[in-house]
């Protein structure tokens, strides 16, 4: 399977810039034709700079609170504020699909589907109790408002847009900022679906699999730093130590990383990098200082 996704996602890299719109002034017509890259079915395409910080967080959804245009915790040059009800990892697998489906087509463009072939594609089953759990999650994503600023460039606005619902089919058609599609400009990820799916449940898991997946070599990490970005809510960075150690296992467990060491409260993780990210090292180390 993996080396299957990592074929397919080279193939994609080589035909991206032939689809990708050239650059012209940000007028309305070329802002309604914004597109995402076509990555394949096995995988899920999420910006960088949404794994690496805080909106979508580690923690259980009865956890969640109102906040008013907060600075949120991120890596590096990420900045990120967030005004609404605070988004979990349960969230973030509705946006994801939300783009993987609306991939096919420019943004801002309706994309329809029912909430039967939604859930199904999500691994959940689709009673009463989890049709009215996916009308709220897309209720906090219309709601949210974001502002992410990478790479000197600054999205602002909701993570979906809005859309209408037909109360008696459950038939959706939703609709997304075409703009969003500057955050994959500055750098996007392949999540591993299946990896993802064996995850559930599991918060702080779920959060280090994008974030991890997001980098292409592993170096050491500070404990407090993923407890920070990851928007724990655990008060003590021994206690959250404890939690990462259990998260690890886990993503050992399903293929995610090859393994991990702790020296006092840094973290050095292994994976294996995919084959992009493969020759951006080698780019990298190609550069003489």
């Amino acid at each position: 399977m993996a080396d299957h996704i990592s074929k397919t996602l080279d193939s994609l890299e080589k035909n991206i810039r032939k689809r990708r719109l050239p650059e012209k002034s940000p007028t309305a017509e070329t802002a309604e034709l914004a597109q995402l890259s076509p990555w394949p079915e096995p995988v899920r395409g999420m910006p960088n700079s949404v794994l690496r910080g805080a909106l979508f967080l580690a923690i259980q959804g009865k956890n969640r609170r109102y906040v008013d245009h907060q600075l949120l915790a991120s890596q590096g040059d990420i900045q990120i504020r967030f005004t609404g009800m605070q988004l979990d990892q349960s969230d973030l697998d509705v946006w994801e699909q939300a783009l993987h489906l609306a991939r096919q087509n420019p943004l801002g463009t309706q994309c329809e589907f029912t909430a039967h072939a939604f859930l199904k594609g999500l691994g959940r089953s689709h009673g009463k109790a989890q049709r009215e759990w996916l009308k709220k999650a897309f209720a906090r994503l219309t709601g949210a408002v974001v502002e992410i600023t990478h790479d000197n460039r600054t999205y602002f606005g909701s993570l979906v847009e809005g859309g209408v619902r037909d109360e008696l089919t459950g038939r959706y058609a939703i609709s997304l900022n075409p703009k969003l599609s500057k955050l994959y400009r500055a750098g996007w990820t392949a999540i591993d679906w299946e990896q993802r799916q064996q995850l559930q449940r599991k918060p702080l898991a779920l959060w280090l699999h994008g974030f991890l997946a997001s980098h292409a070599q592993p170096y050491p990490l500070k404990v407090a730093s993923l407890m920070a970005w990851s928007g724990s809510r655990t008060k003590e960075v021994w206690t959250f130590k404890q939690n990462l150690k259990a998260a690890l296992d886990e993503l050992k467990g399903v293929g995610a990383i090859n393994g991990y060491e702790f020296s006092t409260n840094l973290v050095t993780i292994e994976r294996t990098p995919s084959s992009a990210q493969t020759r951006h090292l080698k780019r990298v180390s190609t550069i003489k200082p």
